[in-house]
């Protein structure tokens, strides 16, 4: 085993000193194919990530939150969190130097009416980038919970929601403490007038503006380029390299470009005559088909990718066809699913005629589609899980237009040149939805990567 750290140790360093291809000058536009060898795109320092995510962020606050206020009916959106346990709609309403709460942070959206701008106030110690106007000066009121009274009681909406959700984690961001001690400071009259602001929560976490849609690829670019390197022979040396070794190669990757993951990579393998997904200190062999699924975090955007690549056998110069034709199975499940989304559809509707489709198609798929943006499994409505083939609460919600998604899924097939051994074939690439069609965002792939054996 020593032997073969040392290897993979060297051939580690390799890679990760290894100068990327040009990086591209002009913005990556979307595109339908998966490009091969893509080039790394310019990662901004932290000053020009800053301007980005504040810039991005001033336009969402200007545009959804007045967009989903008269949408859902709402005229007064409270929000509450506290120093590192910030909800997660506060955590996305924070500016590039704000990194977290400070105290008690407590946000308000007000909707005075008759076209009027949305008021937006913090009523904290300090304030918030500029994008929130500061609403309480604790030497007159040194009662935090008393200053929001008296905003509400003065503004007198007919609704205030406050986020509150059995059923979305993103939308239940109120503790109870901070509820019992926000009701008693409120007159009684009012609190007939609070709502759940589930609705509120996902709209604006779910919602996808056109200043986050051009940088979007580029993130996703960078994405394809790290599983492009971590499935090539400049990471992997087959009879040497286990599973495992890659997975920390991603990591080391990430943290030689200053990016994040938002969960720790995966890598198995499927190999003939051998039962299920093998993986940890499994050493990756000739023959091997190999899978990934591997994600970031960059600009507060993230990215969910999953891809398979073929280690050739020393006579081989392609994949056998039965793997080849398994992606392509898959790849026949994800234009079916793309092609019936619909605004107002729910994500149960999309998977029941999804699978009918592809059943009737002698496919056998299993779909597990969900939302993705600002967080990986984003907010909005979920289309089938891996263990759950039928409807499901969390599916019920409606998709709606300007939204993007993880599209990922499986089918299952024999490959006849593995003895007819049934193999996975996993397949998850993020796309955006107008409204009217999904386009990947980034491409996708259709044809397997192919690493040598070198042998």
């Amino acid at each position: 085993m020593m032997a073969t750290n040392i290897v993979f140790a060297a051939a580690l360093f390799a890679a990760l000193t290894a100068v990327p291809g040009t990086a591209a000058s002009a913005p990556v536009a979307m595109s339908k194919a998966d490009e091969r060898s893509p080039a790394l795109p310019p990662i901004l320092n932290a000053r020009e990530r800053a301007i980005t995510e504040n810039r991005i962020l001033a336009e969402r606050l200007d545009t959804i939150i007045p967009a989903i206020m008269r949408e859902q009916g709402i005229d007064l959106w409270l929000l509450v969190a506290r120093e590192y346990f910030e909800e997660p709609v506060v955590a996305s309403m924070l500016d590039a130097e704000n990194m977290h709460a400070r105290r008690r942070t407590i946000l308000i959206f007000h909707d005075p009416g008759d076209g009027k701008p949305i008021e937006r106030l913090t009523v904290s110690r300090y304030g918030l980038g500029g994008l929130f106007a500061p609403a309480w000066d604790p030497g007159k009121q040194p009662d935090q919970w008393r200053s929001v009274a008296d905003i509400i009681t003065k503004r007198n909406p007919a609704k205030i929601a406050i986020n509150t959700s059995d059923l979305y984690q993103f939308a239940d961001g109120m503790t109870l403490s901070q509820y019992e001690k926000f009701v008693a400071a409120l007159p009684a009259p009012l609190h007939s007038r609070i709502v759940s602001g589930e609705a509120l929560a996902i709209r604006w976490l779910e919602t996808r503006t056109p200043a986050e849609m051009e940088i979007y690829p580029a993130i996703m670019r960078t994405a394809h380029m790290v599983i492009d390197q971590a499935f090539s022979r400049s990471v992997i040396t087959p009879g040497v390299t286990t599973a495992e070794q890659v997975q920390w190669w991603y990591r080391d990757r990430l943290l030689q470009l200053g990016l994040d993951p938002w969960f720790h990579p995966s890598v198995a393998i499927q190999r003939e005559g051998a039962k299920g997904m093998l993986e940890g200190d499994e050493v990756i062999q000739p023959g091997d088909l190999l899978w990934t699924d591997f994600g970031i975090t960059y600009l507060r955007l993230n990215t969910d990718t999953q891809h398979l690549a073929y280690v050739l056998k020393p006579s081989e110069s392609k994949a056998p066809a039965g793997l080849s034709r398994g992606l392509a199975n898959s790849n026949h499940v994800q234009d079916m699913l793309t092609r019936h989304f619909a605004v107002g559809r729910s994500g149960n509707e999309v998977l029941a005629l999804t699978r009918a489709e592809a059943v009737a198609a002698g496919l056998d798929p299993s779909i597990y589609t969900h939302p993705i943006g600002l967080h990986g499994h984003g907010a909005g409505p979920s289309i089938g899980f891996w263990d759950n083939q039928n409807a499901d609460p969390r599916g019920s919600g409606l998709i709606a237009a300007n939204t993007a998604w993880s599209i990922e899924l499986t089918t299952y097939a024999a490959v006849p040149e593995w003895n007819g051994q049934r193999v996975d074939f996993r397949t998850e690439e993020n796309a955006f939805f107008n409204g009217t069609n999904v386009h990947f965002i980034d491409g996708r792939q259709t044809e397997i990567t192919l690493i040598p054996s070198g042998q």
